[in-house]
């Protein structure tokens, strides 16, 4: 078999260690003669593995104790109705706009009655290729909230520094470079993530909430509701078992390698080889601001949507997977998740290289 390096925004690339125990344990889990997917949410062995996961991922991030950590379901576009209908209710929540998603977040928060929606700051108008200038934006004393995207998984932008907003809860959609860097949780009143770009399969969203945040009045329903599924350990209902077990895996596979501090180095030594790749380049260059690049999302275009065409078909050929760039940017995008090995990044640097001596300038397509 081929090697394959999968370069997906997500579903994304998981560690190997940790498809290898769960391949191991699938049809067997701890000598109980089941598998996790057919384990009760209720048994004590599946008590274990959500309680374990929670614990490890506390430890990885340095959650406080007056955090909730949550394991729901509807990925992390749920969040978008969810926060504004719990924490926004008459009131103004605020939003900067650096992409795709941001508008997304954006957009479904104003669907929810009741709620002003204020964006305060934008890159819109530089077609998201920079973070907005935070230095001047202007937030109501009494607003809700302020959202952010840290990491644009589309655009390749990432906050290198965060938005001061003083006394008002600053809340992150987290979902394509959570455990990727170290962050201070007591920065933010709440983080969330869908999984399945570092944290595990598809299905799964971590919320990370300040009690203080907490709803007091009920929400529309109370699968929805924040207060509720924190008093109910994340199992009101029934859980996407076998994603949080995958889940507990991977936090027990960075733990061994380090935790976040050794693995931000690594994608970091990554990152920094792609972009001198880039940068050095007479053919590929990258449209996002040097100040803003992502280390998790790196895209990159030779300017020639044929030669653009030419390079992803010719890459897919020999095993690099997923490397087209969003159908609303276009050119190339690799992601370089936590568990993208190193030897892949070499890879597709040596792929480049001799893309670009053969086809240099365009001129054979």
């Amino acid at each position: 078999m081929k090697e394959v390096y999968n370069f997906s925004a997500g579903p994304a690339v998981l560690p190997k260690p940790v498809l290898k125990k769960a391949q191991q344990e699938l049809l067997n889990y701890h000598d109980s003669g089941m598998s996790v997917m057919e384990l009760s949410h209720r048994s004590s062995l599946f008590e274990e593995i959500i309680e374990n996961s929670e614990q490890l991922l506390r430890q990885l991030m340095g959650i406080p104790s007056n955090y909730r950590v949550l394991f729901l379901q509807g990925g992390a576009s749920l969040q978008f109705s969810m926060i504004p209908l719990n924490l926004a209710k008459n009131k103004t929540a605020c939003y900067i706009n650096t992409g795709s998603w941001s508008k997304k977040a954006i957009s479904e928060a104003k669907k929810i009655a009741g709620v002003t929606v204020k964006t305060i700051a934008s890159s819109e108008e530089q077609h998201f290729n920079c973070i907005p200038a935070l230095d001047q934006i202007e937030i109501p004393k009494d607003a809700a909230y302020v959202h952010i995207t840290t990491n644009n998984t589309i655009e390749g932008t990432v906050y290198t520094k965060l938005p001061q907003t003083g006394s008002v809860p600053l809340i992150a959609d987290m979902s394509s470079d959570i455990l990727s860097k170290q962050y201070n949780i007591n920065d933010f009143g709440m983080i969330y993530a869908g999984a399945q770009k570092n944290i595990g399969p598809a299905g799964l969203t971590v919320v990370i909430i300040r009690d203080d945040l907490l709803n007091q009045e009920a929400a529309l329903s109370s699968m929805l509701d924040y207060k509720i599924q924190a008093e109910s350990h994340s199992l009101y209902n029934t859980p996407p078992t076998f994603a949080i077990y995958i889940a507990q895996l991977v936090f027990e596979w960075l733990t061994e390698l380090g935790g976040i501090a050794a693995i931000e180095k690594q994608n970091k030594e990554k990152a920094a080889k792609l972009y001198a790749a880039i940068d050095n380049s007479k053919l590929f260059c990258s449209p996002v601001e040097p100040n803003d690049r992502s280390i998790m999302n790196i895209p990159f275009v030779t300017n020639n949507q044929e030669l653009d065409k030419k390079f992803i078909a010719d890459a897919t050929k020999i095993g690099f997977e997923n490397l087209k760039g969003h159908r609303s940017v276009g050119g190339m995008r690799a992601s370089l998740y936590n568990a993208f090995p190193e030897q892949g990044v070499a890879a597709l640097i040596d792929f480049m290289h001799n893309f670009e001596a053969k086809h240099l300038g365009g001129q054979s397509i």
